[in-house]
């Protein structure tokens, strides 16, 4: 499972044009799931996602995770993430976990999350429009 987490200070999704999901400072969560995850896997994502220090603290260092800061998340089904991008000029998604599987991981994801800290999410496999103001700009790759 594959969370690229982006330091936010607002971030929103939209499905036809229409806004659906929207966080002030928070993470931006853009999930992947592959074909071999677990509700196990994406536990450990949530923990991971929750407490990843990336928020500064009064002396400017990344110490604080996003429920220190009073923060939220916008959690965004990306299957494109886990596209295999070795070989040639066209990504293969063999490793991509099933819609079924995928649906049903994102969704325990958002749950998850839910229980702790403020979420919002976009739809999932439909075509949607991200918009965010990086803080940092701060990016990380979370890979479980």
């Amino acid at each position: 499972m594959i969370g690229l987490i982006q330091r936010v200070s607002q971030a929103n999704v939209a499905v036809d044009n229409q806004i659906i999901g929207e966080i002030g400072k928070g993470l931006l969560v853009l999930l992947g799931v592959e074909k071999q995850d677990t509700p196990a896997k994406a536990d450990k994502l949530v923990e991971k996602v929750l407490n990843y220090r990336v928020f500064t603290d009064p002396e400017g260092k990344m110490n604080l995770n996003v429920q220190q800061v009073g923060g939220a998340l916008l959690v965004v089904s990306q299957f494109t993430l886990a596209a295999d991008t070795q070989k040639g000029l066209r990504p293969s998604f063999s490793k991509g976990a099933s819609p079924d599987l995928a649906n049903q991981l994102y969704q325990y994801f958002v749950q998850k999350c839910g229980e702790k800290i403020q979420v919002s999410s976009g739809q999932f496999a439909a075509d949607m429009q991200v918009s965010l103001t990086n803080d940092g700009p701060v990016t990380f790759w979370l890979n479980v």
